[in-house]
């Protein structure tokens, strides 16, 4: 294989939601704004589409290549898409990979298959395979995601280091570790490699301290809403101007609490609901098992995307 791809995995990737109609089938005009939203935002490097902000678990194999095909579509060369590899299944995942390269993805984002949360991290084998799988299907450059310490599907770092070694399609790693020691091993390590790979921080919760200690990108679903401060922020840090960072980490910090309190597998629900009180979709429908948030919960929300000034400005305005 050869691709084409010149895709570098650094700068702000903002994840994409999936909106959904009533009856639960993709909202595709809906979803064909919601590109168009972000990709208005001057300063983002890439898309993420079919992640955990895209309800990917959720969407059968057609249903992905058609989310996959919709956003190379609207976004086509002027923004590239990264398109999420998520299954328990090698074979299936190796099925996902070749789909996003012949639907046109400039990377792939690839998931732990969620079997290795029964002490995967013991088998490095297992986890080797995987990706072998994925690199034999498609030649397009990889963001390892690299999941929370808790979930017990992270990767240990002596494996995450063969399988950079191993697999040079791999150039970044999307960070969610959580420990902030491990972390800046992982900035630290990676960057020394032969062939060095790229930290993306999607610790959306810390992300001042999380980029102060040196990650080249965010990759984040609050992307999806916020993605115009993330990329003032990220600037501001890499500028070292860090008094304008922490300006920009005091109007991000109430997003924090719309998106990320308990429970957290609701955080892509929020993001939903916030986009409505923005007027920048129709409605916020998730399909099962999440259910529709509660008015209270709605309220809050709206409480603290108003604490960001986030209504006070236009879609995704620059921040000055």
């Amino acid at each position: 294989m050869s691709s084409t791809s010149k895709f570098t995995a650094k700068g702000v990737i903002p994840a994409c939601l999936t909106p959904f109609k009533e009856d639960l089938s993709i909202n595709e005009a809906a979803f064909r704004g919601h590109l168009k939203d972000i990709a208005s935002v001057a300063g983002i490097s890439a898309v993420c589409a079919n992640g955990h902000a895209g309800e990917v678990s959720s969407l059968t194999f057609d249903e992905q290549r058609r989310v996959a095909a919709v956003t190379k579509e609207v976004l086509g060369d002027r923004v590239p898409t990264v398109i999420g590899v998520f299954t328990n299944s090698s074979m299936q995942a190796a099925r996902l990979a070749r789909m996003a390269q012949d639907e046109g993805a400039n990377a792939l984002l690839v998931f732990p298959p969620d079997i290795l949360g029964l002490e995967g991290h013991m088998r490095p084998a297992s986890i080797i395979e995987h990706f072998k799988y994925v690199c034999g299907a498609s030649d397009l450059p990889i963001i390892a995601f690299q999941y929370p310490f808790l979930s017990r599907l992270s990767y240990p770092l002596e494996t995450l280091l063969e399988l950079c070694q191993r697999y040079p399609q791999i150039r970044a790693i999307k960070d969610q570790y959580g420990d902030g020691k491990v972390h800046e091993r992982h900035i630290r390590e990676l960057a020394a490699l032969d062939k060095p790979v790229n930290v993306l921080t999607t610790h959306s919760t810390w992300l001042l301290g999380s980029l102060a200690l040196g990650c080249q990108g965010i990759l984040s679903g609050a992307g999806s809403v916020i993605a115009n401060l993330q990329v003032a922020l990220f600037q501001a840090v890499q500028a070292g101007k860090m008094d304008k960072a922490r300006e920009l980490n005091d109007r991000i910090f109430p997003t924090v609490r719309a998106f990320y309190d308990s429970p957290l597998f609701d955080q892509h629900n929020r993001m939903k609901e916030a986009l409505v009180m923005l007027g920048r979709l129709e409605r916020a429908v998730v399909r099962p098992p999440l259910v529709k948030l509660t008015q209270e919960e709605i309220e809050k929300i709206r409480h603290f995307i108003d604490l960001a000034g986030l209504r006070a400005e236009n879609a995704y305005a620059k921040v000055a």
